[in-house]
């Protein structure tokens, strides 16, 4: 129960697809990621207006969340400048292609963590989709994901930085200040994450996923420790890799409850007791009449907080 290939799961929260631009702050708007039933998400979409273009940070995965990147682009009269991926899960990087295809001198800031998932994860993970496709039971809207992400991996080139981020650093982009950062093995081996001063908005990436956190190339305590970094910025407003744009006071209560539910899964008490916990914890952040909740925490548990110390601990060095 991931968002990543080769396990099908819709994510929690479900939002419509592709929607109209959403503005988060002055200058600062929001193309929300789908999550439809039975299809592979989008995550957030962010455009930060600068006086020389765009700065975008996220592409998606299908072609009409990037279509509505690109409309916004025309809307506004601006080039995109700069590109940033979050990490390099595809349902935030797959759209790279589409989107430097229009934009082909804008840098691509991410961290190298794309190097090791090309070597390891993703074809893992193309692997097990195969075999998902050749059993005939993919829908054909998972056959139409499946087929995005294969030619995503296809184009190693275009999921590789141009401008690789190794480094925390505040950077003039597009004759706008943003501070760059980096979370070392976290929700993956390198997140990169924005603060921009002005609006008081900060991009977290999937450090930070409105009705649950996707730990499935996470090191746990590291994520933590991002965390811990995120609520030390005097933002106002958050924008999550999937989910509604947060108060400062609800990244709070979601940053406790995620590490109550790596406290909790490193105690005595029953997986059905972590799983209450992540549901009494974060129920500002899950949608009403919510079920597969309990099946992603409970696959969380048994894959990655409570397994054998080495796989509890595979993400947390380089891939």
């Amino acid at each position: 129960m991931s968002k990543l290939l080769p396990v099908i799961a819709a994510a929690l929260a479900v939002a419509p697809a592709h929607a109209d631009p959403l503005a988060i702050a002055p200058g600062v708007a929001m193309i929300a990621g789908s999550s439809e039933p039975g299809r592979q998400p989008d995550g957030n979409s962010i455009l930060i207006d600068a006086p020389d273009g765009l700065i975008l940070v996220d592409t998606g995965r299908h072609r009409e969340h990037q279509d509505a990147i690109l409309a916004f682009a025309r809307t506004r009269g601006k080039p995109i400048a700069a590109l940033f991926n979050t990490h390099w899960h595809l349902d935030h990087s797959g759209g790279n292609a589409e989107i430097r295809a229009a934009y082909s001198h804008a840098p691509l800031y991410a961290s190298t963590a794309v190097e090791g998932a090309l070597r390891g994860f993703l074809p893992k993970s193309r692997a097990g989709a195969e075999a998902y496709l050749k059993s005939g039971e993919a829908s054909a809207g998972i056959r139409e994901d499946m087929a995005l992400d294969f030619a995503a991996m296809d184009d190693p080139a275009s999921l590789r930085p141009t401008a690789p981020v190794t480094a925390s650093s505040t950077m003039k982009l597009a004759g706008r200040r943003i501070d760059v950062h980096l979370a070392p093995f976290a929700a993956t081996e390198g997140d990169v994450w924005l603060f921009d001063r002005r609006s008081r908005v900060l991009v977290a990436g999937d450090l930070v996923v409105a009705a649950a956190p996707y730990l499935d190339t996470a090191c746990p305590e590291g994520w933590r420790k991002a965390l811990d970094q995120i609520a030390a910025q005097d933002f106002r407003i958050l924008i999550p890799g999937h989910g509604g744009a947060m108060s400062k006071a609800q990244f709070l209560v979601w940053r406790g409850a995620f590490g109550k539910l790596l406290d909790c899964a490193a105690s005595e008490a029953t997986n059905a007791a972590c799983i209450a916990g992540w549901k009494r914890d974060a129920a500002a952040f899950i949608p009403a009449g919510e079920k597969r909740t309990d099946g992603l925490i409970g696959y969380y548990l048994e894959t990655r907080l409570r397994a054998a110390s080495e796989e509890r601990e595979r993400y947390c060095k380089p891939q």
